[in-house]
């Protein structure tokens, strides 16, 4: 069912700093009619550290009524009655499964880790994906952690943004067992970890070229690696400038730059600088051989 490419989509705003409605629901179609596999709202490229309650279950609610394909909502919080609260809704609302980041700042032991997780899973009867992002949350999820989380009936992935390939095989071979599936949470990786066994991305670098993505990752899972490495260097220098500075700065610049509706950055992110500007825009502007 988790498979293939799903964009970790922006926020847009209005000027004024409220959401955009009309231009979050012509950006989703725009994802639908690429091909991708589902949509991943409220993420960190959603700017989730920034949206209100109110928001949070606004934007879930017009993604699950706008999409055509799966809806992931992230519904993650270092508090464990946020995320149950956020989890409940996004079921309420419809949404498919929902992703789950690790706590961050609070640095959680391993019992504590583990209890937040499974008190979430048992809130609620959606399928859970796990989010391990070490470089945000200041914490990693291990692979034996991993492993005993996928014996919970509900919790069926990872999201993998550790950047060790070391610790996705170790994830991959503790779970082979489970009905469990690990999907890239770096889109510079993921032809690598498709290599070892991974099945897809969730992806910041679909936002701005979807259809190459999918494409390259349709190729990874039909074993076409000569065409998948072909495009992964095709998009080797998007997937770079889209981290020059934090994300979503570059990719939420990079979506307005190709049309999609995006608007402000919500502080404390702020604009790019106009160096770093110039060059994403660089290589935008080849978007149109492969977009």
């Amino acid at each position: 069912m988790f498979e293939g490419v799903l964009p970790a989509i922006i926020t847009p705003f209005k000027e004024d700093g409220e959401l955009d409605e009309e231009g979050f629901r012509g950006n989703i179609e725009f994802f639908c009619e690429a091909g991708v596999s589902g949509i991943v709202p409220c993420g960190t490229t959603g700017e989730s550290a920034t949206l209100t309650f109110e928001e949070h279950k606004k934007v879930v609610e017009v993604a699950v009524d706008s999409s055509k394909v799966l809806v992931v909502a992230g519904t993650g919080s270092n508090n464990t009655r946020e995320a149950v609260e956020l989890t409940k809704h996004a079921e309420d609302a419809g949404a498919d499964a929902v992703l789950l980041i690790t706590p961050y700042y609070n640095k959680p032991n391993d019992r504590g880790m583990m209890a937040h997780f499974r008190t979430v899973a048992d809130s609620c009867d959606l399928p859970l994906i796990l989010y391990n992002v070490p470089s945000r949350t200041g914490i990693n999820l291990k692979p034996e952690l991993v492993a005993e989380l996928a014996k919970i009936e509900n919790v069926v992935g990872i999201k993998e943004a550790s950047g060790s390939l070391s610790q996705v095989s170790s994830i991959i071979e503790m779970t082979q067992d489970e009905d469990f599936v690990l999907l890239s949470g770096d889109d510079n990786l993921t032809i690598p970890i498709m290599a070892l066994g991974g099945k897809g991305v969730i992806s910041v670098v679909a936002d701005v070229a979807p259809r190459k993505m999918v494409a390259m990752v349709d190729a990874m899972l039909k074993g076409d690696l000569d065409s998948a490495r072909r495009m992964h260097y095709e998009l080797a220098p998007l997937s770079r400038d889209l981290f020059l500075e934090t994300n979503p700065i570059p990719v939420k610049t990079a979506t307005g730059m190709i049309g999609l509706a995006a608007g402000p950055l919500r502080l404390p992110l702020a604009p790019m600088s106009e160096k770093n500007e110039k060059k994403l825009k660089e290589v935008v502007d080849l978007l149109g051989e492969f977009r």
